[in-house]
């Protein structure tokens, strides 16, 4: 009868270092997984954020005061006045990224009434040499702009589309149906939603009189 006997004489060293670079080739490629996955999770997580902290926050500012303009006037004793136009500056603020003002959407909220105002390209000082005349009813334009960025002397070529730090556009908002509705004591918004960062609210009551130009 024949008796088995167990001989691990044959397993030498190489075999042995042969398994040990196996099991090391293993974890090595499992903690890159796990390490390129970490990476990529912190990486969406700041992008996540950043993007966040973008789009709740606004590159726009107001500068100064709002005027509102009609021409009808409570001063001269007429039933019908109303605010027509509203004019203000818009600026970017401290290390705000350059707006593209012709890519804000204006609207404009009055009780019910409830419509988005359209920019006129063609009555903008920036991207036109046709500017100068009042935007229509249902419309907004830029009238003006100061400390332009790189400006030379042949303005018309230098006033481009871009609110850049230090910039300031002047705009005028004509109101739909030459803004009837707004009569004294009317309560309206006009949002400025720019196309990346939180919408500015501009929240105001008509004055109970109305003079040609009126603080607001």
């Amino acid at each position: 009868m024949m008796k088995l006997l167990k001989n691990e004489d044959a397993f030498t060293g190489l075999e042995a270092a042969i398994v040990l670079i196996a099991f090391i080739v293993v974890a090595a490629v499992f903690s890159y997984v796990m390490l390129g996955a970490g990476f990529f999770a912190t990486q969406e997580a700041q992008r996540t954020v950043h993007t966040g902290s973008q789009q709740a926050s606004t590159s726009l500012e107001i500068i100064g005061n709002i005027y509102g303009t009609t021409t009808s006037t409570t001063a001269s004793s007429s039933i019908n006045a109303h605010l027509k136009y509203i004019e203000f500056t818009v600026g970017n603020t401290a290390g705000g990224t350059p707006l593209d003002i012709s890519q804000m959407l204006v609207t404009f909220v009055c009780g019910e009434k409830s419509e988005v105002i359209t920019y006129d390209e063609e009555k903008s000082i920036v991207g036109s040499s046709n500017a100068g005349e009042e935007p229509g009813a249902g419309t907004w334009t830029v009238i003006n702009t100061y400390n332009d960025v790189g400006k030379t002397n042949d303005a018309a070529t230098n006033r481009n589309k871009l609110l850049e730090t230090g910039e300031q556009f002047v705009l005028k908002v004509a109101f739909p149906d030459d803004g009837k509705i707004l009569k004294p004591n009317t309560r309206f918004s006009v949002n400025l939603q720019p196309a990346i960062g939180a919408a500015f609210p501009i929240k105001k009551t008509v004055p109970s009189t109305l003079y040609e130009v009126n603080t607001l």
